[in-house]
């Protein structure tokens, strides 16, 4: 099973807010079996217009993981504090599981 992955860029209003919005937000994360393992700004936008100031990426086990952590009541309480303090954009992806060579 491929891992599930959380992607979010944000364009920050409020740092003190943010500040904030991810203290509350990491320990769900962590609960739910999460880890960040990207977290700040782009040091090169290589191509095109990137959204934000930062970007972060959740890993989980799997997609449903992802989406379960997303969608539950640990992290919905608390997603309002990030829609107060930066606009985002938010996907939910699947690890990349390189085909079988023969």
């Amino acid at each position: 099973m491929s891992k599930g992955y959380i992607i979010f860029t944000e364009k920050i209003s409020d740092p003190t807010a943010l500040a904030a919005y991810s203290a509350a937000a990491v320990p769900s994360v962590i609960a739910a079996g999460g880890t960040a393992i990207i977290a700040g700004p782009p040091h090169l936008v290589a191509e095109g217009d990137w959204h934000g100031d930062i970007t972060v990426v959740l890993e989980f086990e799997s997609v449903a993981d992802a989406k379960a952590w997303y969608t539950g009541p640990d992290y919905q309480a608390v997603i309002g504090k990030r829609h107060q303090a930066a606009t985002s954009n938010v996907v939910i992806l699947e690890g990349f599981t390189p085909p079988t060579l023969a």
